[in-house]
């Protein structure tokens, strides 16, 4: 039994960390501050020098993350310069009020619009303004500024020591591990194939097969992010992300065949057979993915294979599972060997394009929520001197955290009401901890770095997650200093409020971006990558030319990962109208219905597949059309248009190849779903529209948030 929960507990971790990349920099912190602690110890400096030691070594961990090793000794040593600068201001500003609060304030700025300029901005950002941060928390005197400064340096010699001695990133293991956890959603969604199949199609055998389907597209996501760093040959590398994205949409088939073949009435000779043909599959991919040659050389293979690709000119029971067999197991191969460094089968890889160069001084979002960040920097200076003259910078701190990455006013009160929600969670579970841990130095020790390793691994994926082990780290460390008592955290409390109240109140009053009018730009970028993929594909299927619309469906389905960020204050259950909700929800199911069949229509699409067949004309050009209507709402809310109405079927012919057959279908599903998202922003449809179930009557819109 235990066994077994460690095994389910290592699988969700591998699944949630591919590659392991961020469990490595936690480890990184721990292991930083291992070292710079002791060291600092042994030289007997007051305990606020070796705690700014280990903040230093923290700091390097988890904001320093050029891809390359030179870049990010050149990182390094460029903290330590801005590092140093905030430490003596703080240090110097304490003992010169209000120069701490005006400094203070400043670092927001800087620390918020230098995200514009990539990982190197962000730690030349966010490390000053921590370290300025800790020091005040320390209370650190201009006097000791010279014993800061070579703390500083040991605790960055600690990371150094660490990121490329005792734990350097070593791209071959961590392509391994990303290939596991790929392998292990895979698995999981070929069992759930086999168990709905199984079953006959029950209700209880789709849910999981629609969750096992979600995990997948999550992993193939967490996956291509995580690609880059593990993969040392950037041409490699987006070819690898093709050939994942052919696996999860061969997987996607897979699922929809399965549900076909349930609804009808196959004998129990077939069934059986096709549930075990899914078995036999998952076996091998469960194998050890080094393991390839073995694999792809075995006589299961090859027969699953063989008989999903051999099919007799009359259909069969079953042939479509087959052949959706034979595909994934034909575009795994693909992807592993890709994964392996073969590209005997594969065309030249892409070229890398020039990337954009970052201008120093612009106006968009992330210099508008740098101007409101210092607002509400000033506002919870203000607000928390007056709950406390000795802690008022907790308030500043959580104005700094709501703004990161929040792009609207709707995102930034969620943002704050999840930092109040970990605050007030952690408060409690820092006094019980430093309640049991009291005077027992080692055991607060050990506390503390374990809540230093849950904030860096968190801090990509829960901002709840991360505040609760900060502010149960803060907690620790008052008992370490002597200075813990209930009323502190309840001050910790007030401040966390006051700072949340003024980063809202500067997002909805000074420069407010509505969550709609964000909403609408990034729907409307996904309309634009939308219309081109369409009219690359027209190109692709009718022979006229030779492109990758599987990297354009790519490209569609990060738009869409955006829309669903910026429509979480609609969606999130802070929103208390349940109108706002479904109008959110709305939205993005439609944009993921768009997605799925762009996604279907390139794993499908062949050069010259529709070549001279008025078909993908007529279908193309009214889709291109419909995109355009949509489009023009979107930037144009209230806009006069129609929906050109889809035709009463989807245009196959029982003589078509089956392949045609795929596209043309998806295409009209594709048809069906622009129209459908075209009614959530105000698009009335054409004359001789059908509609189709509840996409006929969407959500009221909303323009609150």
């Amino acid at each position: 039994m235990i066994g077994r929960a460690l095994e389910t507990a290592v699988d969700r971790l591998r699944a949630s960390d591919p590659g392991w990349s961020r469990s490595r920099r936690a480890l990184s912190a721990v292991l930083g501050i291992g070292i710079a602690v002791p060291v600092l110890a042994a030289l007997g400096p007051p305990l606020p020098v070796v705690l700014i030691g280990a903040v230093g070594a923290l700091m390097a961990a988890f904001t320093i993350s050029d891809p390359e090793p030179a870049g990010q000794a050149v990182s390094l040593g460029l903290v330590f310069v801005v590092g140093s600068l905030a430490v003596t201001s703080a240090s110097l500003g304490q003992a010169v009020p209000p120069l701490d609060g005006v400094v203070f304030v400043l670092l927001i700025f800087v620390a918020v619009y230098a995200q514009r300029f990539g990982p190197r901005g962000i730690a030349l950002g966010s490390a000053p303004f921590f370290l300025f941060f800790f020091a005040m928390f320390l209370q650190t005197h201009i006097e000791q500024v010279p014993m800061l400064l070579l703390a500083l340096a040991v605790g960055l010699a600690a990371n150094a020591v660490v990121r490329f001695v005792l734990l350097p990133r070593r791209a071959g293991r961590e392509l391994l591990a990303v290939r596991r956890s790929f392998r292990t959603r895979l698995s999981a969604s070929v069992a759930a194939a086999a168990n709905h199949l199984a079953a006959g199609g029950t209700q209880r055998t789709d849910k999981p097969l629609r969750r096992a389907g979600d995990r997948l597209h999550e992993a193939v996501l967490l996956i291509e992010d995580t690609i880059g760093d593990v993969f040392d040959d950037p041409k490699a590398a987006a070819l690898l992300r093709r050939r994942a994205l052919e696996v999860e949409l061969a997987a996607q088939w897979l699922a929809i065949t399965t549900r076909k073949a349930c609804a009808d009435q196959l004998d129990d000779a077939v069934r059986g057979d096709l549930v075990a043909r899914l078995h036999r599959f998952r076996s091998l991919i469960e194998r050890d993915p080094r393991d390839l040659p073995v694999i792809s050389d075995t006589a299961e293979f090859s027969e699953l294979l063989v008989s999903g690709s051999r099919l007799g000119d009359r259909a069969e029971p079953g042939d479509e599972v087959r052949r959706a067999i034979a595909e994934l197991a034909l575009a795994d191969l693909n992807a592993q060997r890709i994964a392996e460094r073969d590209f005997s089968a594969e065309p030249e890889p892409p070229e890398d394009e020039e990337p954009e160069r970052t201008p120093v001084l612009a106006y968009d979002n992330r210099t508008r929520s740098a101007i409101q960040a210092v607002l509400g920097g000033g506002l919870a200076v203000v607000g928390g001197d007056l709950v406390s003259h000795e802690r008022w910078y907790w308030a500043v701190l959580t104005v700094f955290v709501v703004f990161l990455g929040a792009s609207s006013a709707g995102a930034t009160l969620v943002k704050s009401a999840r930092r109040v929600v970990g605050t007030v969670v952690g408060i409690f579970a820092g006094a019980l901890c430093a309640l049991v841990v009291a005077e027992n130095v080692p055991a607060t020790i050990v506390l503390i770095l374990l809540c230093v390793f849950g904030m860096v691994f968190f801090a990509r994926t829960s901002q709840i997650a991360m505040t609760f082990f900060i502010t149960t780290m803060l907690g620790l460390l008052y008992s370490l200093l002597g200075t813990f008592s209930i009323d502190v955290l309840g001050v910790r409390l007030a401040e966390t409020a006051v700072g949340a109240a003024a980063g809202v109140l500067a997002a909805v009053v000074i420069l407010p971006v509505r969550t709609r009018a964000v909403m609408l730009d990034d729907v409307g970028t996904a309309l634009e990558d939308l219309r081109e993929y369409v009219t690359q594909t027209h190109g692709l299927l009718a022979g006229v030319d030779n492109v990758n619309v599987i990297e354009l469906s790519r490209t569609l389905d990060r738009d869409v990962e955006q829309v669903r960020t910026v429509v979480e204050p609609l969606t999130h259950p802070i929103s208390l109208r349940a109108a706002r909700r479904d109008y959110g929800w709305y939205v993005v199911d439609t944009l993921d219905a768009v997605a799925f069949r762009a996604r279907h229509i390139a794993a499908r699409a062949q050069p010259g597949l529709l070549a001279l067949d008025d078909r993908l004309d007529a279908v193309t050009t009214r889709i291109g059309a419909n995109i355009d209507t949509v489009l023009a709402a979107v930037r144009s809310p209230g806009s006069a248009g129609h929906l050109e109405p889809p035709p009463g079927d989807d245009g196959v012919r029982p003589d078509d190849e089956p392949a045609t057959r795929v596209v043309l279908a998806s295409f009209a599903k594709l048809d069906e779903a622009v129209g459908a998202l075209g009614k959530a922003f105000g698009v009335a449809p054409g004359p001789g529209s059908i509609g189709t179930g509840e996409a006929t009557h969407p959500p009221r819109a909303e323009t609150g948030g």
